[in-house]
């Protein structure tokens, strides 16, 4: 495919999720390959200076009541997990992991651990839940923890999370339509005029 979709994203981010339930069949439509970024939010905020809206009360309170409307608009559940924010360095790595070693396997991990976060509620930052939830996606422990555990897929994550901040990215989730950037679950439409425009 000669039109892509770079999707910067963190499993931790409910705009992240969001994005994640509509890309894959905004891009098929579009004829468009869907390219993961897993980043680390986290590394994001604190080099560009930027902060998650919850820790402005106030912003906090409305950008949630925006994610329900997008939710209701998208036709997808979605729940505030009562342990956010969630730790999501593990879990990145975990997704990082499988890009590089079980790429087969991407698609399906990238959605149970988002269905874990802000659909079941789960507490993702407990090693223990975290462990049983994959395990049922089909993900035992040991294979987890051997791409956590990898030199490689650390500094993978780390390359992507550096190269998010050089070009530009400042939050989760951000779409890059080749040097268009896109930052948002609210961008979508944007997203999908630019591959039409090719």
């Amino acid at each position: 495919m000669s039109k892509q979709v770079e999707f910067f994203f963190d499993v931790g981010s409910p705009a992240s999720y969001l994005a994640w339930t509509q890309l894959p069949t905004l891009c098929a439509e579009a004829d468009a390959e869907l390219q993961l970024k897993p980043m680390l939010l986290g590394g994001v905020f604190q080099a560009t200076g930027n902060a998650s809206p919850a820790a402005v009360p106030a912003k906090g309170k409305y950008i949630f009541a925006d994610f329900d409307r997008h939710a209701r608009r998208y036709g997808v559940p979605l729940r505030r997990n009562p342990h956010f924010p969630i730790n999501t360095l593990t879990l990145m790595r975990a997704i990082t992991g499988a890009q590089m070693r079980a790429p087969e396997r991407l698609l399906a991990l990238t959605d149970a651990i988002f269905r874990a976060i802000w659909i079941e509620e789960l507490n993702m930052n407990d090693l223990a839940v975290a462990s049983v939830a994959l395990y049922k996606a089909g993900f035992p422990p040991e294979l987890i923890a051997g791409w956590v555990g990898d030199a490689d897929v650390k500094a993978r994550l780390k390359e992507t999370t550096e190269e998010a901040v050089q070009r530009g990215v400042f939050g989760a989730p951000t779409m890059f339509v080749k040097s268009d950037m896109f930052f948002g679950q609210d961008r979508l439409e944007w997203v999908r005029e630019a591959l039409k425009a090719g």
